[in-house]
């Protein structure tokens, strides 16, 4: 059996949740329950969950300000959030699982079944995630990347391109570091596109900060600073030297 507490402030959507989990998640058994950041503090240190479900604004506080309390993080964390488009950016970027209230019974189940497949609980990402919704004004500075053994945090800086590879994404580093990530390049398209990110051809997403030169021959293609050549799709070629000229 999964040992789950609970941490919400509002009573219904404790019971909700119990109720799903005895229907959609068998296996799973709540040994205990909190309304707050304090008395949710209080309850963890008696006793120790395999997973919290664990609401991030409460009227005490927020659900970082109780992970804040605890000496250490042994349990795989499954936050609940009401739907704000940055907090939810903040969590892709931290590459963590949310639900979004009110709970959806099929997104429950893909959590949970996530969650048996980690093999390691990542403190860091918490941390990664903390710091993207305390500094909301601020850019993301970092991501959280998805290989099979590994969970990397990594600076955007460094990224100078992203390629697609099947339903996987090859990342290419300053210093020549490579790293193959468990996601698709339209996933990292739709996060990094704020951040000075250019898809300039189906398989290829760049770092302008990055491009050395346009090369118009050959069909066009971009001179990063590593030395790649990056083609430009002919769709998309209008798009680049406009997006150059306003560099």
């Amino acid at each position: 059996m999964i040992k789950a507490i609970i941490i919400d402030d509002i009573e219904q959507a404790r019971v909700t949740l119990k109720k799903d989990l005895e229907i959609y998640a068998p296996d799973v058994q709540v040994i205990g329950e909190a309304g707050g950041v304090i008395d949710g503090a209080k309850l963890l240190k008696s006793i120790k969950p395999d997973v919290l479900f664990l609401d991030i604004q409460m009227q005490d506080g927020s659900g970082f300000d109780l992970l804040d309390i605890l000496k250490e993080i042994n349990f795989k964390i499954i936050f609940i959030t009401a739907s704000d488009a940055h907090a939810i950016k903040a969590f892709r970027y931290a590459a963590i699982d949310y639900l979004l209230k009110p709970v959806d019974p099929d997104e429950l189940v893909e959590a949970l079944k996530k969650l048996r497949e980690e093999k390691v609980n990542e403190s860091e990402k918490y941390k990664l995630l903390n710091d993207s919704l305390k500094n909301s004004q601020r850019p993301h500075e970092r991501l959280a990347l998805h290989t099979q053994d590994k969970i990397h945090i990594v600076n955007i800086k460094d990224i100078i391109r992203c390629e697609s590879n099947v339903n996987y994404t090859e990342f290419f580093f300053v210093g020549g570091r490579k790293m193959l990530v468990t996601k698709t390049l339209k996933e990292f398209e739709d996060l990094l596109s704020d951040q000075g990110f250019y898809r300039v051809h189906q398989s290829h997403l760049i770092n302008t900060k990055f491009i050395k030169e346009f090369v118009k021959t050959d069909g066009g293609y971009l001179l990063m600073n590593d030395g790649c050549n990056v083609p430009v799709s002919t769709r998309k070629r209008p798009e680049v030297m406009k997006m150059l000229e306003e560099l």
